[in-house]
């Protein structure tokens, strides 16, 4: 994929939706989001999210009793090579609550973002295409990358 190019050496922002539709398989987004985490694997670059991830992938295992499901996100999340889950510290959640105040985001987008720019992204891909344009963070989405596919 020729995208997966600009983000080699980089370290990329993962907002949930992405680790979602590549668990799960989503037919409409499959191809792209294996060619991303393909490229994570390979070690082209690095990614980062926060623990909203882990709170996010989990609610619909939790819901169908599925552990294993619950357990396969875990792992990716905690022991994937290349992918770093950050805890909240401090620096984030001022950096987010800068971010609601200047773009009226909501508290989870807002900490995503603030986790990537803390932990130096310069790319963070999500399929949020309402999300703002923040200095620094190029927003990918995954609507415009498939169409790149």
């Amino acid at each position: 994929m020729g995208w997966t190019r600009q983000l080699r050496g980089k370290t990329v922002g993962l907002d949930t939706a992405p680790l979602i539709y590549y668990i799960e398989e989503n037919p409409t987004y499959l191809i792209t989001v294996d060619a991303l985490f393909q490229a994570l694997d390979r070690g082209e670059f690095a990614a980062v999210t926060s623990m909203v991830t882990l709170l996010e992938v989990l609610v619909r295992p939790f819901r169908r009793g599925d552990t294993a499901l619950a357990n396969h996100y875990r792992t990716i999340l905690f022991e994937s090579a290349g992918l770093t889950t950050a805890p909240l510290s401090q620096a984030i959640a001022e950096e987010a609550a800068r971010l609601r105040s200047v773009y009226r985001i909501g508290t989870a987008d807002a900490i995503q973002m603030a986790t990537a720019a803390c932990h130096g992204a310069s790319f963070f891909v999500t399929n949020d295409a309402r999300l703002p344009v923040v200095p620094g963070l190029t927003m990918l989405t995954l609507d415009e990358l498939r169409a790149e596919t």
